[in-house]
């Protein structure tokens, strides 16, 4: 009896552990297919719930349905003008058939290592057969920029593709290679890109240069007008000094006409008036023209000699 109860207890363990074995739950991120030793049966379980499978002779391989990351490494790519640059770029891409993934890839890792073969060679192929230009531009439209620097964007060519376009005959080109390969690749991008250093440094020499050559522009004009300004000051000063002199003059002359009228008027008054500017006249000349150590011959008729006739 006790072996009986036993026995069933056994039976009763291998059931429930057949039955777990048998099921298994997909969320809402997962799909998989049902592999038979290593060979995949019936068709893809992509709804999330509860699925069966013959246990232990059948496994189970999971599959990540959302979007997928894939990164690609910086590659020094020439573009078709010769110019070399360092390419970054990134996509997403998702499987969408995991029996086909499955028979081609393996797995997600098998899967990153074949989109860097395709997306790296289309990037390369894309980067030669175009220009710089068309590369890191996507428009025509006008650039926004001080005057200063207008007219060197005045010989800016024209791009006849763009970025955008590129990135979209990329992501095309890349889709016709994984199409049996059961992913899709969403999106791709250039994340960023730069010249190698030699031609970096270069460029970064040619923008030192310009900006020299700018700021010596904006200098020689700012001496330009600084001359201007002050020419304009020396000739506002010469007029200046030029209507103060003339008025001081006509000052002057209006005060040495008032005051020979004056003398006029005082010499004509009477004969001891006339007298008297007589003599102060002639003593402003003596005290103007001679002095201790002069020595003069004067005649016996001179005014002079009148005077200091008088004197002694």
């Amino acid at each position: 009896m006790k072996t009986r109860n036993i026995l069933s207890l056994i039976v009763a363990v291998l059931l429930l552990t057949l039955a777990f074995t048998s099921m298994f739950v997909l969320d809402e991120t997962q799909q998989a297919i049902v592999t038979q030793f290593g060979r995949p049966v019936g068709e893809p379980r992509t709804q999330p719930g509860l699925h069966f499978k013959i246990p232990i002779i059948q496994k189970v391989q999971f599959f990540d349905k959302r979007y997928l990351e894939w990164d690609g490494d910086s590659n020094q790519v020439p573009t078709k003008d010769k110019k070399f640059i360092f390419v970054d770029t990134y996509a997403r891409w998702q499987i969408i058939n995991p029996l086909q993934f499955f028979i081609r890839l393996r797995d997600e890792r098998s899967g990153q290592s074949r989109l860097d073969d395709i997306l790296d060679g289309e990037t390369r192929n894309a980067i030669a057969s175009h220009d710089l230009l068309d590369i890191v531009r996507s428009t025509n439209r006008e650039p926004e920029v001080s005057d200063a620097l207008m007219e060197d964007l005045d010989n800016l060519d024209d791009i006849t593709v763009g970025r955008d376009k590129i990135e979209a005959l990329v992501l095309k080109r890349a889709n016709e290679r994984t199409a049996d390969l059961g992913v899709q690749i969403l999106d791709f991008r250039f994340r960023r890109m730069n010249y190698v250093d030699e031609v970096r440094n270069r460029v970064y020499d040619r923008m030192i240069s310009e900006r020299n050559r700018i700021a010596d522009q904006f200098r020689s004009e700012g001496q330009g007008e600084a001359r201007k300004i002050q020419g304009n000051k020396e000739r506002d000063l010469a007029k200046i000094q030029s209507e103060a002199t003339r008025e001081s003059e006509m000052i002057r002359g209006k005060a040495d006409a008032q005051a020979t009228s004056i003398y006029a008027s005082a010499y004509n008054r009477n004969a001891q008036a006339r007298e008297l500017y007589s003599f102060l006249r002639s003593m402003e000349t003596l005290d103007k023209s001679f002095d201790e150590k002069t020595s003069i011959i004067l005649s016996t008729d001179s005014e002079l000699y009148k005077y200091l006739k008088k004197a002694n």
